[in-house]
Protein backbone atom coordinates (compact mmCIF):
# COMPACT_ATOMS: atom_id res chain seq x y z
CA UNK A 1 0.00 0.00 0.00
CA UNK A 2 1.28 3.50 -0.53
CA UNK A 3 0.79 4.29 2.88
CA UNK A 4 3.97 1.93 3.67
CA UNK A 5 6.28 4.49 1.59
CA UNK A 6 4.84 7.53 4.08
CA UNK A 7 5.31 6.34 7.23
CA UNK A 8 8.22 7.07 9.07
CA UNK A 9 10.00 7.57 12.41
CA UNK A 10 11.07 11.15 14.19
CA UNK A 11 12.98 10.69 17.75
CA UNK A 12 12.42 12.61 20.19
CA UNK A 13 14.70 13.12 22.99
CA UNK A 14 14.79 12.13 27.18
CA UNK A 15 16.91 14.18 29.16
CA UNK A 16 18.30 13.94 32.74
CA UNK A 17 17.73 16.79 35.57
CA UNK A 18 20.88 15.53 37.46
CA UNK A 19 23.57 15.83 34.37
CA UNK A 20 21.76 17.47 31.63
CA UNK A 21 22.60 15.09 29.10
CA UNK A 22 20.33 13.21 26.62
CA UNK A 23 19.89 9.76 28.13
CA UNK A 24 17.53 8.10 25.48
CA UNK A 25 15.55 9.45 22.55
CA UNK A 26 11.38 7.86 21.94
CA UNK A 27 10.81 6.71 18.13
CA UNK A 28 7.69 8.02 17.21
CA UNK A 29 5.47 7.18 14.01
CA UNK A 30 5.24 10.15 11.84
CA UNK A 31 3.28 10.74 7.89
CA UNK A 32 2.95 13.37 5.71
CA UNK A 33 -0.39 15.25 5.19
CA UNK A 34 -1.84 16.38 1.91
CA UNK A 35 0.31 19.65 2.15
CA UNK A 36 3.30 17.43 2.70
CA UNK A 37 3.87 18.67 6.48
CA UNK A 38 4.89 15.92 9.01
CA UNK A 39 2.17 15.25 11.33
CA UNK A 40 2.04 12.52 13.97
CA UNK A 41 0.72 8.97 12.97
CA UNK A 42 -0.89 8.34 15.75
CA UNK A 43 -4.33 9.06 14.41
CA UNK A 44 -3.91 6.69 11.76
CA UNK A 45 -2.89 3.77 14.42
CA UNK A 46 -6.31 4.87 16.18
CA UNK A 47 -8.39 4.08 13.23
CA UNK A 48 -11.06 1.86 14.19
CA UNK A 49 -11.90 0.68 10.51
CA UNK A 50 -7.90 -0.74 9.65
CA UNK A 51 -7.70 -4.03 10.64
CA UNK A 52 -5.05 -4.93 13.66
CA UNK A 53 -2.68 -6.68 11.08
CA UNK A 54 -2.53 -3.94 9.03
CA UNK A 55 -1.43 -1.64 12.02
CA UNK A 56 1.34 -4.04 13.08
CA UNK A 57 2.76 -4.28 9.96
CA UNK A 58 2.79 -0.53 9.27
CA UNK A 59 4.37 -0.42 13.41
CA UNK A 60 6.76 -2.98 12.04
CA UNK A 61 7.85 -0.90 8.91
CA UNK A 62 8.30 2.20 11.63
CA UNK A 63 9.86 0.08 14.08
CA UNK A 64 12.36 -1.32 11.69
CA UNK A 65 13.76 2.08 10.37
CA UNK A 66 13.87 3.58 13.73
CA UNK A 67 16.41 0.71 14.61
CA UNK A 68 18.13 0.55 11.59
CA UNK A 69 18.64 4.21 12.18
CA UNK A 70 19.87 4.03 16.15
CA UNK A 71 22.21 1.11 14.90
CA UNK A 72 24.32 4.14 13.49
CA UNK A 73 24.14 6.10 16.79
CA UNK A 74 27.42 5.96 18.81
CA UNK A 75 26.22 7.55 21.43
CA UNK A 76 25.40 5.99 25.34
CA UNK A 77 21.82 6.41 25.25
CA UNK A 78 18.69 4.00 24.75
CA UNK A 79 16.08 4.03 22.58
CA UNK A 80 12.05 3.23 23.30
CA UNK A 81 10.00 1.60 21.34
CA UNK A 82 6.37 1.57 21.61
CA UNK A 83 4.59 -2.23 21.30
CA UNK A 84 0.76 -2.66 22.21
CA UNK A 85 -0.24 -4.91 24.44
CA UNK A 86 -3.16 -5.49 22.18
CA UNK A 87 -1.50 -6.66 19.49
CA UNK A 88 0.69 -9.19 21.47
CA UNK A 89 -2.48 -11.35 21.50
CA UNK A 90 -1.91 -11.68 17.69
CA UNK A 91 1.41 -13.11 18.23
CA UNK A 92 1.43 -16.91 17.63
CA UNK A 93 5.45 -17.81 18.27
CA UNK A 94 6.89 -15.82 21.20
CA UNK A 95 9.64 -17.47 20.04
CA UNK A 96 10.42 -15.31 17.06
CA UNK A 97 9.57 -12.05 18.36
CA UNK A 98 9.86 -9.89 15.16
CA UNK A 99 11.33 -6.60 17.71
CA UNK A 100 14.11 -9.25 18.88
CA UNK A 101 15.35 -10.04 15.23
CA UNK A 102 15.35 -6.29 14.17
CA UNK A 103 17.84 -5.68 16.79
CA UNK A 104 20.30 -9.06 15.88
CA UNK A 105 19.58 -8.03 12.48
CA UNK A 106 21.29 -4.57 13.04
CA UNK A 107 23.88 -5.50 15.39
CA UNK A 108 22.00 -3.24 18.77
CA UNK A 109 23.46 -4.01 22.33
CA UNK A 110 20.20 -4.67 23.67
CA UNK A 111 20.75 -3.17 26.87
CA UNK A 112 20.34 0.29 25.30
CA UNK A 113 16.66 -0.66 23.59
CA UNK A 114 13.68 -0.42 26.09
CA UNK A 115 9.84 -1.89 24.81
CA UNK A 116 7.54 0.82 25.87
CA UNK A 117 4.32 -1.15 26.56
CA UNK A 118 1.46 0.90 25.04
CA UNK A 119 -2.46 0.87 25.27
CA UNK A 120 -4.39 -0.33 28.71
CA UNK A 121 -6.64 -3.80 26.89
CA UNK A 122 -4.16 -6.67 25.76
CA UNK A 123 -4.09 -10.58 27.49
CA UNK A 124 -2.22 -9.87 30.70
CA UNK A 125 -0.77 -13.84 30.29
CA UNK A 126 0.87 -12.91 27.11
CA UNK A 127 1.84 -9.31 27.96
CA UNK A 128 3.70 -10.92 31.44
CA UNK A 129 5.23 -13.86 28.85
CA UNK A 130 6.52 -11.07 26.11
CA UNK A 131 7.85 -9.03 29.05
CA UNK A 132 9.74 -12.37 30.93
CA UNK A 133 11.45 -12.73 26.91
CA UNK A 134 12.29 -9.22 26.27
CA UNK A 135 14.08 -9.17 30.19
CA UNK A 136 15.59 -12.19 29.83
CA UNK A 137 17.32 -11.18 26.24
CA UNK A 138 18.74 -8.26 27.99
CA UNK A 139 15.72 -5.55 27.23
CA UNK A 140 14.55 -3.21 29.84
CA UNK A 141 10.55 -2.30 30.06
CA UNK A 142 8.25 0.41 30.46
CA UNK A 143 5.03 1.03 30.74
CA UNK A 144 3.27 4.33 29.46
CA UNK A 145 0.32 6.62 30.78
CA UNK A 146 1.40 5.27 34.41
CA UNK A 147 -2.01 6.98 36.00
CA UNK A 148 -4.70 6.72 33.54
CA UNK A 149 -6.47 3.58 35.17
CA UNK A 150 -6.36 0.72 37.29
CA UNK A 151 -4.96 -1.25 34.56
CA UNK A 152 -1.43 0.59 34.76
CA UNK A 153 -1.33 0.13 38.65
CA UNK A 154 -2.30 -3.97 37.94
CA UNK A 155 0.64 -4.11 35.54
CA UNK A 156 3.00 -2.37 37.75
CA UNK A 157 2.05 -5.07 40.22
CA UNK A 158 2.35 -7.90 37.66
CA UNK A 159 5.42 -7.33 35.83
CA UNK A 160 7.44 -4.27 37.58
CA UNK A 161 9.06 -2.52 34.53
CA UNK A 162 12.06 -1.04 34.69
CA UNK A 163 10.79 2.33 33.76
CA UNK A 164 7.42 4.37 34.38
CA UNK A 165 5.99 6.77 32.25
CA UNK A 166 3.89 9.01 34.17
CA UNK A 167 0.12 9.80 32.08
CA UNK A 168 1.05 13.28 30.20
CA UNK A 169 -2.33 14.41 30.86
CA UNK A 170 -2.52 14.01 34.62
CA UNK A 171 0.88 15.44 34.83
CA UNK A 172 -0.14 18.21 33.06
CA UNK A 173 -2.83 19.05 35.56
CA UNK A 174 -0.39 18.03 38.53
CA UNK A 175 1.27 20.55 37.46
CA UNK A 176 -1.37 23.38 38.08
CA UNK A 177 -1.62 21.63 41.74
CA UNK A 178 -5.06 20.00 43.24
CA UNK A 179 -5.86 16.55 43.88
CA UNK A 180 -4.03 15.85 40.64
CA UNK A 181 -1.17 17.06 42.56
CA UNK A 182 -1.65 14.40 45.39
CA UNK A 183 -2.07 11.87 42.85
CA UNK A 184 0.91 11.71 40.86
CA UNK A 185 3.52 12.34 44.44
CA UNK A 186 1.75 9.06 45.58
CA UNK A 187 2.15 7.92 42.05
CA UNK A 188 5.74 9.00 41.97
CA UNK A 189 6.50 7.30 45.62
CA UNK A 190 4.80 4.22 44.34
CA UNK A 191 7.19 4.17 41.86
CA UNK A 192 10.28 4.67 43.59
CA UNK A 193 9.54 1.72 46.05
CA UNK A 194 9.92 -0.49 43.43
CA UNK A 195 13.19 0.81 42.02
CA UNK A 196 11.24 2.30 38.54
CA UNK A 197 13.06 4.91 36.71
CA UNK A 198 10.25 7.59 36.32
CA UNK A 199 9.97 9.74 32.67
CA UNK A 200 7.31 13.19 32.93
CA UNK A 201 6.43 12.83 29.58
CA UNK A 202 4.56 16.19 28.22
CA UNK A 203 6.88 18.48 29.66
CA UNK A 204 5.85 22.10 28.19
CA UNK A 205 6.89 24.45 30.74
CA UNK A 206 9.72 25.67 33.23
CA UNK A 207 7.01 25.07 35.70
CA UNK A 208 5.98 21.80 34.66
CA UNK A 209 9.89 20.76 34.73
CA UNK A 210 10.06 22.24 38.41
CA UNK A 211 6.71 19.74 39.38
CA UNK A 212 8.76 16.83 37.29
CA UNK A 213 11.73 18.13 39.71
CA UNK A 214 9.52 18.21 43.43
CA UNK A 215 7.87 14.62 42.76
CA UNK A 216 12.01 13.22 42.66
CA UNK A 217 11.26 12.24 38.21
CA UNK A 218 15.03 12.07 37.19
CA UNK A 219 13.87 12.25 33.35
CA UNK A 220 12.21 14.59 31.43
CA UNK A 221 10.26 14.20 27.68
CA UNK A 222 8.52 17.02 25.97
CA UNK A 223 8.35 20.25 23.94
CA UNK A 224 10.69 22.34 26.48
CA UNK A 225 13.42 20.69 25.34
CA UNK A 226 12.04 19.53 21.71
CA UNK A 227 9.30 18.09 19.96
CA UNK A 228 10.05 14.30 17.66
CA UNK A 229 12.72 15.03 15.26
CA UNK A 230 14.31 13.44 12.43
CA UNK A 231 17.83 13.56 13.14
CA UNK A 232 19.67 12.81 16.59
CA UNK A 233 21.02 15.33 18.93
CA UNK A 234 24.59 16.00 20.44
CA UNK A 235 23.78 14.27 23.50
CA UNK A 236 25.01 17.98 25.37
CA UNK A 237 22.80 19.79 23.66
CA UNK A 238 20.29 20.70 26.63
CA UNK A 239 23.33 20.77 29.76
CA UNK A 240 23.19 25.00 29.58
CA UNK A 241 19.39 24.99 29.79
CA UNK A 242 18.45 22.14 31.84
CA UNK A 243 21.27 24.02 33.88
CA UNK A 244 19.86 27.36 34.28
CA UNK A 245 16.49 25.19 35.01
CA UNK A 246 18.01 23.25 38.08
CA UNK A 247 19.41 27.02 39.38
CA UNK A 248 16.00 28.39 39.23
CA UNK A 249 14.40 25.34 40.81
CA UNK A 250 17.01 25.56 43.57
CA UNK A 251 16.34 29.23 44.70
CA UNK A 252 12.51 28.85 44.22
CA UNK A 253 12.53 26.17 46.81
CA UNK A 254 14.52 27.64 48.96
CA UNK A 255 13.09 30.53 49.47
CA UNK A 256 9.52 28.43 49.80
CA UNK A 257 11.59 26.18 52.22
CA UNK A 258 12.36 29.12 54.32
CA UNK A 259 8.67 30.46 54.02
CA UNK A 260 7.96 26.86 55.54
CA UNK A 261 10.22 26.68 58.41
CA UNK A 262 9.20 30.36 59.33
CA UNK A 263 5.87 29.17 59.10
CA UNK A 264 6.82 25.88 61.45
CA UNK A 265 8.31 28.43 63.85
CA UNK A 266 5.63 30.42 64.60
CA UNK A 267 3.32 27.17 64.92
CA UNK A 268 5.81 25.69 67.41
CA UNK A 269 5.89 29.16 69.28
CA UNK A 270 2.04 28.93 69.58
CA UNK A 271 1.74 25.61 70.61
CA UNK A 272 3.90 26.28 73.37
CA UNK A 273 1.98 28.62 74.17
CA UNK A 274 -1.52 26.55 74.40
CA UNK A 275 0.85 23.93 76.71
CA UNK A 276 1.58 26.63 79.00
CA UNK A 277 -1.99 27.64 79.29
CA UNK A 278 -3.14 23.93 79.48
CA UNK A 279 -0.73 22.97 82.27
CA UNK A 280 -2.77 25.20 84.13
CA UNK A 281 -6.21 25.67 85.28
CA UNK A 282 -7.64 26.14 81.67
CA UNK A 283 -9.91 28.18 80.91
CA UNK A 284 -10.89 28.81 76.86
CA UNK A 285 -12.70 32.32 77.62
CA UNK A 286 -9.00 33.51 78.74
CA UNK A 287 -7.49 31.98 76.23
CA UNK A 288 -6.12 34.95 73.82
CA UNK A 289 -7.19 35.35 70.14
CA UNK A 290 -5.57 37.59 68.38
CA UNK A 291 -1.79 35.62 68.47
CA UNK A 292 -3.93 32.53 66.33
CA UNK A 293 -5.00 35.30 64.01
CA UNK A 294 -3.74 34.10 60.69
CA UNK A 295 -1.75 31.06 61.91
CA UNK A 296 -3.19 28.53 60.58
CA UNK A 297 -4.31 26.81 63.56
CA UNK A 298 -7.95 25.37 63.51
CA UNK A 299 -8.32 23.38 66.39
CA UNK A 300 -6.41 21.72 69.27
CA UNK A 301 -7.59 18.78 71.77
CA UNK A 302 -6.23 16.30 74.30
CA UNK A 303 -6.17 12.59 74.45
CA UNK A 304 -4.95 10.23 77.10
CA UNK A 305 -1.82 7.29 76.75
CA UNK A 306 -4.21 5.34 75.11
CA UNK A 307 -5.31 7.49 72.26
CA UNK A 308 -8.75 8.23 73.46
CA UNK A 309 -9.99 12.18 73.42
CA UNK A 310 -10.73 13.61 76.65
CA UNK A 311 -10.95 16.99 75.82
CA UNK A 312 -13.81 18.73 73.66
CA UNK A 313 -12.17 20.23 70.00
CA UNK A 314 -11.56 23.94 70.45
CA UNK A 315 -11.60 25.32 67.32
CA UNK A 316 -10.73 28.33 66.21
CA UNK A 317 -13.34 30.34 63.74
CA UNK A 318 -13.86 33.42 62.87
CA UNK A 319 -11.57 34.99 65.36
CA UNK A 320 -13.16 33.22 68.28
CA UNK A 321 -12.50 29.92 70.19
CA UNK A 322 -15.46 27.43 70.08
CA UNK A 323 -15.80 24.24 72.13
CA UNK A 324 -17.62 21.46 70.02
CA UNK A 325 -17.69 17.79 72.47
CA UNK A 326 -18.76 15.92 69.30
CA UNK A 327 -15.35 13.85 69.57
CA UNK A 328 -15.09 13.42 73.26
CA UNK A 329 -14.29 9.54 73.77
CA UNK A 330 -12.66 8.68 70.31
CA UNK A 331 -9.76 7.25 69.56
CA UNK A 332 -6.64 8.21 67.75
CA UNK A 333 -4.73 5.48 68.32
CA UNK A 334 -4.20 4.18 64.94
CA UNK A 335 -3.16 7.25 63.72
CA UNK A 336 0.80 7.57 63.17
CA UNK A 337 1.64 10.97 64.34
CA UNK A 338 0.04 9.33 67.82
CA UNK A 339 1.62 6.06 67.94
CA UNK A 340 5.08 7.81 66.60
CA UNK A 341 4.73 10.01 69.61
CA UNK A 342 4.40 7.23 72.36
CA UNK A 343 7.65 5.22 71.07
CA UNK A 344 9.49 8.65 71.62
CA UNK A 345 8.97 7.69 75.38
CA UNK A 346 12.30 5.44 75.13
CA UNK A 347 14.14 8.15 74.26
CA UNK A 348 15.26 11.58 75.50
CA UNK A 349 12.76 13.02 72.75
CA UNK A 350 10.09 12.61 74.13
CA UNK A 351 8.54 16.08 74.68
CA UNK A 352 9.34 16.87 71.13
CA UNK A 353 6.69 17.77 68.25
CA UNK A 354 5.66 15.32 65.84
CA UNK A 355 4.23 16.05 62.49
CA UNK A 356 1.29 14.04 60.54
CA UNK A 357 1.03 13.98 56.56
CA UNK A 358 -0.98 16.09 54.90
CA UNK A 359 -4.82 14.99 54.91
CA UNK A 360 -8.19 17.01 53.65
CA UNK A 361 -10.37 17.80 56.78
CA UNK A 362 -13.45 16.94 56.74
CA UNK A 363 -15.22 19.55 58.27
CA UNK A 364 -13.07 23.23 56.74
CA UNK A 365 -12.40 20.58 53.45
CA UNK A 366 -8.44 22.35 53.94
CA UNK A 367 -5.18 20.40 53.33
CA UNK A 368 -4.14 20.18 57.19
CA UNK A 369 -1.74 18.21 59.09
CA UNK A 370 -1.56 17.28 62.83
CA UNK A 371 1.09 18.24 65.38
CA UNK A 372 1.47 16.45 68.51
CA UNK A 373 3.68 17.03 71.32
CA UNK A 374 3.09 15.39 75.54
CA UNK A 375 1.90 17.43 77.65
CA UNK A 376 2.87 16.12 80.67
CA UNK A 377 2.71 11.81 81.67
CA UNK A 378 -0.99 11.54 81.33
CA UNK A 379 -2.03 13.79 77.99
CA UNK A 380 -1.14 14.40 74.89
CA UNK A 381 -1.91 17.95 72.84
CA UNK A 382 -3.32 17.80 69.59
CA UNK A 383 -3.24 21.04 67.28
CA UNK A 384 -4.80 20.68 63.71
CA UNK A 385 -2.79 23.11 61.23
CA UNK A 386 -4.16 24.30 58.11
CA UNK A 387 -1.08 23.40 55.59
CA UNK A 388 -2.26 24.09 52.02
CA UNK A 389 1.17 25.01 51.20
CA UNK A 390 3.53 23.20 53.26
Amino acid sequence: MDQDRKLFPYFQPIVCAANGNIVGYEALARQHDANGRVISAGELFSAPDIPHKQLIEWDRIVRRQALQQFSKLNDNCYLTINISATWLDYVSDFSVLPTLLMIDEFGIDRSRLVVEITESEGNMDKLVKAVDIYRKNGIKVAIDDFGSGFSQLERVMTILPDIIKLDMKLFQMAAKGGIASDVVHMLTRLARRTGCRIVCEGVETADEFFFGLNCGAQYMQGYLFSPAAAEFQNSTHYQKEIYTLRRQFLQTTIGRERDKIQFILEIKNLIEHLKNALETDFNLDELPTDIFHDSGVLRFYLCNNEGDQISSNFNFIDGKWVDDSEKVGFNWSWRAYFYQLRALEVTDDCYRVVTSDRYRDFSSDLLCKTLSLRLDDERILLVDIAAEWL
